[in-house]
């Protein structure tokens, strides 16, 4: 009998509102080891916000989230903050730490986070293998105002893959870049999948990145999974709603 991939994270009926405005609508997907699935919604659409909930910033009104088989809304501080370090996020904005060097910006999650990897004395080999990873070696001593807005992602996900995650969660990883650059970013995403076996979540609008990255789309609208499938599945949908994504 064939074995199944894993099951690494599950959402089910997940709901948010903010008064009136009712965000997710009963939200539900699973991600599986080894898997790029992406998320597409409009503007407001509520993607954000499911991200926000599945790392423990926002709590949902209802539902389940489950990380890795564990039900996040029964995670004390202490283990919610240990379950993160298997959690990668690269941020829209690339998020560097302006007055720290790239060394120091790989360093800190490191020092951050020391019940996973103990106390290093020398981070010389982690940090070189994240810059390695990223083709960026040579940046090691440059601070971020001297990197292009590529090298910025590029260190972003060097520094978001230094604590060796199983999940990495992407926001919008092509966005405010040249189609070039874009391009350079999705094949590094696709060699990390490939070298470490991670299962990733990508929230983007770029059609693209969906078509070139992407195992499964979901596509979010008003609140809920309206549609999920591969990108060609979907690209032929006669449906008016999901059509209007391709386009």
């Amino acid at each position: 009998m064939m074995n199944l991939p894993k099951t690494v994270i599950e959402i089910k009926d997940l709901k948010k509102s903010y008064g009136a405005n009712h965000v997710l609508n009963g939200f539900d997907m699973h991600l599986v080891e080894g898997e790029n699935l992406v998320i597409m919604g409009k503007s407001g659409s509520g993607k954000s916000v499911m991200i926000k909930c599945l790392i423990g910033l926002e709590k949902p009104d209802s539902g389940v989230i489950m990380v890795m088989e564990k039900d996040i809304s029964t995670l004390e501080r202490e283990e919610l903050d240990e379950l993160r370090t298997e959690v990668g996020f690269l941020f829209q904005g690339s998020a560097l730490y302006d007055s720290m060097t790239v060394r120091e910006n790989l360093e800190f999650p490191l020092r951050r986070h020391t019940k996973k990897f103990g106390i290093i004395k020398d981070t010389t080999p982690l940090v070189m293998e994240a810059l390695e990873n990223v083709g960026l070696t040579h940046t090691l001593n440059l601070m971020p105002e001297e990197l292009s807005g590529g090298m910025k992602r590029r260190i972003a996900l060097a520094r978001t893959l230094i604590l060796q995650p199983k999940i990495i969660l992407y926001d919008e990883p092509t966005t405010g870049l040249d189609p070039i650059t874009a391009k350079e970013i999705i094949l590094l995403m696709k060699s990390i999948q490939k070298k470490y076996n991670t299962s990733s979540i990508i929230i983007t609008h770029d059609v693209d990145c969906a078509r070139a990255i992407s195992n499964k789309m979901i596509l979010l609208v008003d609140g809920v999974n309206y549609a999920e499938g591969t990108f060609e599945e979907l690209n032929t949908s006669k449906d008016p709603k999901i059509q209007a994504f391709f386009k």
